[in-house]
């Protein structure tokens, strides 16, 4: 869901939330370095390719998460003033 679309809709994510969320997609990060690591040993490139694509996902997933806590930082402290 966008940013846009959840301050429409009156959603608001709280850092609980997101410090869960980011531990979540890093705990998703230790199944596909198994499927990577599995990959290699029997030489199955489509299922490497496959882990490199999630390892992918999941970074970008937490980088918008790690962006979204820079950002309520921000707003807690222009709340402040």
């Amino acid at each position: 869901m966008s940013g846009k679309l959840e301050k429409a809709k009156g959603f608001k994510k709280s850092k609980p939330g997101t410090y869960l969320s980011i531990g979540t997609t890093l705990f998703g990060a230790v199944s596909v370095a198994k499927q990577a690591k599995k990959a290699r040993l029997e030489g199955d490139k489509l299922q490497l390719v496959d882990a490199v694509v999630s390892a992918a996902a999941i970074a970008t997933g937490v980088a918008l998460l790690v962006r979204e806590l820079r950002r309520m930082s921000v707003d807690d402290v222009l709340a402040d003033d």
